[in-house]
C-alpha cells in the first residue's frame, strides 16, 4: 500500500492530523482539496493582459428572437483562436445576458443564431490545447427577455411602477444561484459578473413587497417615500447597500461551495462618476470577489482617469490585485470600430504602469464576426506589453495621499454627484499636469498608518468629516505630518446641512465666518509673503507687483473658480486674500448667467493659513483650486497654487520631474533592487472641430503619432545610474538629475539609487 505524501507542509499537516485524530473521510477530502487549491496560484496571480470577447446586438435586451442572423458565427473555437493569436493570457467570454444564454442552457433561452452549436463548451475544448482560462462573462443586472418573464422579482419605484431592473431582495438570487452552477458543470475556471448596481439615475430604490419588508424587519420603521435626504432616507441608503453586499456575498459563497477554485470578480461601480444611485460604497462592495474589476475608456470616463481608476481600487481594496476593462472601440463597447496601435497601446500601458492586470474587450459583429485588424493591433500591444512584464506590479511611490468621502459624494453631491467629484478629480488632474505622485486614501478603511503612507494627505472639498477622522487627521499632523485643506472641508454636517462652525477649526487655526455662496471667486497674493511661504509665488504671473504705497504690495488677483470660505484666523497665519465677486441688478433679478463670472470687487478674508501643529503643520486655501482646475474656467494659475502647497509642505520629495502636462508620471519602486522606475506615458492629442450636438462637450481625438517630449528626473537623495528601456530615447545623466528626449508613448527610466 502506498502513503500519500506531499511537500506543501500543509497537506502534511493535514494528514498527520488525520493520523492521530481520525476524522470522516470527506472532511479529510476537503481539507486536502482546500490546501491544494491555495498551494496552486489562481490564474489571476499571473496574468497581465487578457480579452473579453462578446457578442453585439442583444446588449440593450428585447432583442428580435427570431433573427436568426444574430450569433450565426459565434464560434467559440474561433474566439479562442484570435484570443492566442493576439497573445491572450486569458479569455472572459459573453456566456450569459439579460436576453440570451451563449451555451446549452436548460434555463435560459439561446441565442437564435447558434442553432445546435454551444459556444461555451467549444471555447473550452480548444483553450484545453493550450491551457488558456476561459472566465465566463455572466450578466447579472440588464432587462431584457428574462425579465421580462419573470416580473414577480423586478424592482418597484415609490409609486409601486416596475422599472425595468432586478431586485436582489426577491427570488432573483436562487435564480442567479442555478444559472452559475450550471455554467460551473462546464468547467469553467472562473466568473465576471456584470454587475451588481441599482441603477444609474432616479427612480432611486426599490420599494417593492420584498424590500419594505425587510426594510421594516432591520430598522423598525416604514420605508421613506422617496429620496426625502432625512433621516429616514439614510436609513434607505444603508438597506441598498447592505442588500447589495449580501447578494454579492451570497452568490460568491455558493459558487466556491461547488467549486473552490472557480474565482468570482463582479464589475465595480464604487468610483467615481458613479454615486448611491449604483448601491455600492468604495470599500464596502469592492473586496466581495477574488480580485476587484472595474472598467475605464475615454468616451466613458475620460482620458485622464485612466490611472486614477487603478490607484481609487487598490485604495479601496489593498489586499488584492486590481484588473481593469478597456475597449478595443472608439467610442463605446459596441460600436465595432477599432482604435489606432497608438491609441490602444496609450491605455493599455497606462493601466500597466499603474500596477492593474488590463482585459480588452472585443464586441463581434452581429453575426459573430471577428475582425482580423483588432486582433493585429491588440496583438501589437499585448506583444510589447508582455515584453516589458518586468517592469510592471512594483511598489507605488506617491507623495500626496488625495482623501475620497463617500458620505461627502452621497450627503453633498446627492443627485448631481458631480458637485463632489469635481474637487476630487480636480485635485487628481493637477497633480499629474504637475508630474506630482498621489495615492487614494478612502474614509471607510482609513487610519494612522494609511494615512503616514504620504507626506502630504489632501482634503478637496470634502464637506463632510466625522469625529473620527478629524482625530486620525490631528494625530497625522501633530506626529509629523502635512494636511492640506481646501474649499468647504469640514463645513457641512453629516447630512449635509449648512453648519455654524468648522469640524477641521481646531487643524485650520481659524473659525468659519461663513461660506460664500458664489463660484466666481478670486484669490490675490500679496507679495512679499512671509519667508517660508515664498514658494507659494513660483510660476503664478497674477502674484507680481504691480502697485506699492505706504509699506503695502498689492498684486493682481485671478479666478480660482469653485466653493470658498471666509475664515477669521485663531493660531494660524494668514496669507494673502480671498476676494468676492461683483454683483449687479442682473444678479439680483436672476438674469445673469451664473456660467459667466465677473470681475473681484472687495477682500473677505484671508487666501491662505498655515497652521503649525505639533511636529507637522496644516495649509488651508480658502477657495478650490481643484474645483477650479477641473471646471471650464480652469487656468494654470489655481492648479499652480495647489502644487505650490503641496511643495511648500513637502519641499524635499524623493524625486522631481519635470515634463510637459501632456505627459503623466508613474513612478514605482524596487527596493530589493534598489530601483525607482519612472514610467512617461505621452499623450498627444490635436485640436478638435466645433462638436455637433453638446457644445462645447468635445471628445479629445484618437492618438495616431507617438509624442516626442524632453523630461527631467531628478533625485535630491542620490543616483547612481540611469537607463531608458527605449533605444530611441536621448538619455543624458549630470550628477543627480537626467536629462532625456522621449519619441514614444511610453518610455520606462531605471534610476538605480
Amino acid at each position: 500500500m502506498r502513503t500519500f505524501q506531499s511537500s506543501d507542509p500543509r497537506v502534511a499537516t493535514a494528514l498527520g492530523a488525520a493520523r492521530l485524530n481520525p476524522i470522516p473521510m470527506t472532511l479529510l477530502t476537503a481539507v486536502l482539496a482546500g490546501s491544494l487549491v491555495a498551494a496552486e496560484a489562481a490564474w489571476f496571480e499571473r496574468a497581465l493582459v487578457g480579452m473579453e470577447i462578446g457578442p453585439t446586438g442583444a446588449q440593450w435586451g428585447h432583442s428580435d428572437t427570431n433573427d436568426v442572423r444574430y450569433c450565426a458565427r459565434f464560434d467559440g473555437r474561433e474566439i479562442v483562436r484570435h484570443a492566442i493569436a493576439a497573445r491572450s493570457e486569458y479569455l472572459v467570454l459573453w456566456v450569459r445576458d439579460g436576453d440570451y444564454a451563449y451555451y446549452d442552457s436548460k434555463l435560459l433561452p439561446k441565442a437564435p443564431g447558434l442553432g445546435q452549436r454551444d459556444p461555451l463548451r467549444e471555447a473550452l475544448d480548444e483553450a484545453r490545447l493550450s491551457k488558456l482560462p476561459i472566465i465566463a462573462y455572466c450578466v447579472v443586472q440588464q432587462g431584457g427577455h428574462f425579465l421580462q418573464a419573470h416580473p414577480e422579482w423586478e424592482m418597484r419605484g415609490a409609486d409601486g411602477k416596475p422599472i425595468g431592473r432586478f431586485c436582489y431582495n426577491s427570488g432573483y438570487l436562487e435564480a442567479m444561484k442555478q444559472i452559475v452552477a450550471e455554467q460551473l458543470g462546464y468547467g469553467i475556471d472562473g466568473f465576471h459578473i456584470d454587475m451588481v448596481d441599482q441603477g444609474f439615475g432616479p427612480p432611486y430604490g426599490c420599494w417593492c413587497d420584498a424590500c419594505r419588508s425587510r426594510f421594516e424587519k432591520e430598522f423598525g420603521q416604514p420605508m421613506p417615500k422617496g429620496a426625502t435626504w432625512d433621516a429616514a432616507w439614510d436609513k434607505m441608503l444603508e438597506f441598498r447597500y447592505r442588500t447589495s453586499e449580501r447578494f454579492e456575498k451570497a452568490l460568491y459563497a455558493h459558487i466556491k461551495s461547488i467549486n473552490p477554485r472557480a474565482t468570482v470578480d463582479y464589475n465595480y461601480h464604487g468610483s467615481p462618476p458613479f454615486s448611491f444611485e449604483v448601491g455600492q460604497r468604495p470599500v464596502q462592495h469592492a473586496g466581495n470577489g477574488d480580485f476587484i474589476t472595474g472598467e475605464t475608456g475615454v468616451w466613458g470616463f475620460s482620458a485622464l482617469t485612466v490611472g486614477l481608476n487603478v490607484e481609487f481600487y487598490r485604495a479601496a481594496v489593498p489586499q488584492q490585485r486590481v484588473q481593469v476593462a478597456m475597449q478595443r472601440g472608439v467610442r463605446m463597447y459596441h460600436d465595432q470600430t477599432t482604435r489606432p496601435l497608438n491609441d490602444i497601446r496609450w491605455e493599455l500601458l497606462t493601466l500597466l504602469a499603474h500596477g492593474a492586470f488590463v482585459t480588452v474587450v472585443d464586441k463581434t459583429g452581429l453575426d459573430g464576426w471577428l475582425d482580423p485588424v483588432t486582433y493585429d493591433r491588440i496583438g501589437a500591444a499585448f506583444q510589447e506589453a508582455r515584453a516589458k512584464r518586468a517592469h510592471f506590479g512594483h511598489r507605488p511611490v506617491a507623495e500626496v495621499g488625495i482623501f475620497f468621502s463617500s458620505r461627502a459624494r452621497d450627503w453633498v453631491g446627492r443627485a448631481k454627484p458631480a458637485d463632489y467629484f469635481q474637487s476630487f478629480q480636480g485635485a487628481h488632474k493637477a497633480l499629474v499636469y504637475e508630474h506630482i505622485p498621489y495615492g487614494v486614501l478612502l474614509e471607510e478603511n482609513l487610519t494612522l498608518e494609511t494615512l503616514q503612507r504620504f507626506p502630504v494627505v489632501l482634503l478637496p472639498n470634502v464637506a463632510i468629516v466625522s469625529d473620527t477622522e478629524v482625530e486620525l487627521f490631528r494625530r497625522y499632523v501633530e506626529e509629523g505630518g502635512r494636511l492640506l485643506i481646501t474649499g468647504l472641508s469640514g463645513t457641512r454636517g453629516w447630512r449635509g446641512e449648512t453648519n455654524a462652525h468648522s469640524a477641521l477649526q481646531g487643524l485650520v487655526g481659524a473659525k468659519l465666518v461663513r461660506t460664500l455662496d458664489s463660484t466666481d471667486n478670486w484669490v490675490r497674493l500679496t507679495t512679499p509673503p512671509p519667508a517660508e511661504l515664498e514658494s507659494l509665488l513660483a510660476g503664478i504671473p497674477h502674484a507680481r507687483r504691480v502697485k506699492q504705497a505706504a509699506d503695502a504690495v498689492v498684486s493682481v488677483p485671478f479666478l480660482v473658480r469653485g466653493p470658498a470660505v471666509v475664515y477669521k484666523p485663531t493660531t494660524a497665519t494668514p496669507v494673502g486674500e480671498l476676494l468676492k465677486a461683483y454683483r449687479t441688478k442682473l444678479h439680483e433679478e436672476g438674469r445673469y448667467a451664473e456660467d459667466w463670472p465677473l470681475s473681484a470687487e472687495a477682500p473677505v478674508g484671508p487666501a491662505i493659513l498655515l497652521h503649525h501643529l505639533g511636529q507637522g503643520r496644516v495649509l488651508t486655501l480658502a477657495a478650490s483650486p481643484d474645483w477650479a482646475t477641473a471646471s471650464d474656467h480652469h487656468i494654470v494659475e489655481a492648479r499652480k497654487l495647489l502644487a505650490n502647497a503641496v511643495r511648500l509642505l513637502h519641499p524635499q520629495p524623493r524625486l522631481r520631474i519635470s515634463a510637459p502636462s501632456t505627459v503623466e508620471a508613474v513612478v514605482t519602486d524596487d527596493p530589493a533592487a534598489r530601483i525607482l522606475r519612472v514610467h512617461l506615458l505621452g499623450y498627444n492629442s490635436p485640436p478638435q472641430t466645433t462638436p455637433a450636438k453638446d457644445r462645447p462637450y468635445i471628445l479629445p481625438g484618437l492618438i495616431e503619432d507617438a509624442p516626442i517630449f524632453r523630461a527631467t528626473i531628478e533625485l535630491p537623495g542620490g543616483l547612481k545610474s540611469a537607463k531608458a528601456l527605449n533605444r530611441s530615447t536621448g538619455l543624458t545623466r549630470r550628477g543627480n538629475r537626467v536629462e532625456l528626449t522621449v519619441e514614444d508613448i511610453h518610455e520606462i527610466i531605471q534610476c538605480r539609487y
